[in-house]
């Protein structure tokens, strides 16, 4: 990959390779999978090995929750019992451990971005594209084992192999269409129709929809991928969250509902909410929950910000450009101007100071910029948005 990418095309490439974003965003809005094989066999190793994850297990970090196994064979569920892995503090016991994956159980690490350097920059560059979380969970399956049955999962996944080879079985439909995390689980439910059956291999990529149902097992010999999580928000999360902000300033949503009414129809209660049904549905009622959401990503997320304790300011002809790995939202103002909402308190940027801002997205000088825009810019480098390029 060229030096010039910016985080977010580094991380597109790496999980779509040449497939337009565009069209990759398009996928992301319908209901079909879609495997993409790999430019090289060692596409994915700079984001993991196995010898991360040894290195992994001898750190105080390797406990419960973030540690757990799975094993498909077992009656019930398929998660292997924490005693026969896990110290009673919940620290993992490594003779334990590795009998358990030596007998065929799936080692799985969530939340591998949180302790990962790499995978830490890789999910940032996604968040950057899809403006909301990314996660990502390790699962490193003995040779011919399984370690989950048939499921669907709640968010939207990308599957990344990394070493060794995987067979997949991917069942068409959606049981439950496009579940989330409140979505009851129906019981036992029973895959529609014949699966599609795909081997991912080294460096392979596939994408899997939320809802749709498929299992997987490893092949000849052990297996690592990264499961990575696209964490996007649901139509429900949001409205929910515009009717708790609008509450703050509506006061006919903080009216009594008249349970009472109940006898008189529904007809009489929708008559009632339908004005605040619209409300809901204005630009600026979902501009200000989207504008929370994106607020509560930056609050959430490891600030990766362009700077350490120590920091040198710009000159007037110090080529500088945003911190790659800062998320950042540069929102228009309607009385002129920009918020730009990121790690810390939202700055109020006049007209100039958002034009300056946009263009220092593909590296400028503070002379360049004109007058004014080096104080400006030293405040920038001092908050770690923007750093010499």
């Amino acid at each position: 990959m060229s030096d010039d990418r910016t985080l977010a095309e580094t991380a597109w490439a790496q999980a779509f390779g040449d497939l337009p974003v565009e069209e990759g965003l398009r996928l992301r809005e319908g209901a079909d999978w879609k495997h993409i094989s790999a430019p090289a066999p060692d596409h994915h190793r700079a984001l993991l090995s196995v010898a991360d994850l040894d290195a992994f297990l001898r750190t105080d970090a390797a406990r419960s929750p973030r540690v757990s196994m799975a094993e498909s064979r077992r009656e019930g569920s398929a998660a292997v019992p924490a005693q026969e892995y896990l110290r009673d503090d919940g620290r993992v016991d490594l003779p334990s451990l590795f009998h358990a994956f030596d007998q065929g159980a799936t080692l799985v690490v969530s939340q591998f971005h949180e302790m990962h350097h790499a995978l830490m920059r890789f999910c940032r560059g996604l968040e950057q594209v899809f403006l909301h979380g990314v996660q990502s969970n390790i699962y490193l399956t003995p040779p011919g084992a399984q370690g989950f049955r048939v499921h669907y999962d709640t968010h939207d996944v990308l599957v990344l192999q990394v070493e060794g080879e995987k067979r997949w079985r991917i069942f068409p439909g959606q049981p439950v269409p496009r579940p989330t995390r409140r979505t009851p689980w129906p019981g036992n439910i029973e895959p529609e129709g014949e699966p599609t059956v795909v081997t991912l291999r080294p460096g392979d990529t596939l994408y899997v929809p939320r809802g749709v149902m498929h299992d997987a097992a490893a092949q000849d010999g052990l297996s690592l991928h990264i499961t990575v999580g696209l964490l996007e928000p649901s139509f429900a999360t949001v409205m929910r969250l515009a009717v708790d902000l609008l509450e703050e300033t509506e006061p006919a949503l903080r009216e009594a509902f008249p349970t009472w009414r109940l006898a008189d129809g529904p007809g009489r209660l929708a008559e009632m909410a339908r004005p605040l049904a619209a409300k809901l549905a204005e630009p600026a009622a979902l501009e200000r929950a989207a504008l929370t959401l994106l607020d509560r990503l930056a609050e959430d997320r490891p600030a990766l910000l362009g700077r350490g304790l120590f920091v040198a300011l710009p000159e007037a002809g110090t080529r500088l450009v945003l911190a790659p790995g800062a998320l950042h939202a540069l929102v228009p103002e309607e009385a002129g101007g920009a918020s730009l909402r990121w790690h810390g308190a939202p700055l109020a940027l006049d007209a100039a100071q958002a034009e300056w801002f946009a263009r220092l997205a593909e590296g400028a000088t503070p002379a360049e910029l004109g007058e004014g825009a080096l104080d400006f810019c030293k405040r920038l480098v001092r908050r770690g948005l923007v750093i010499a390029e």
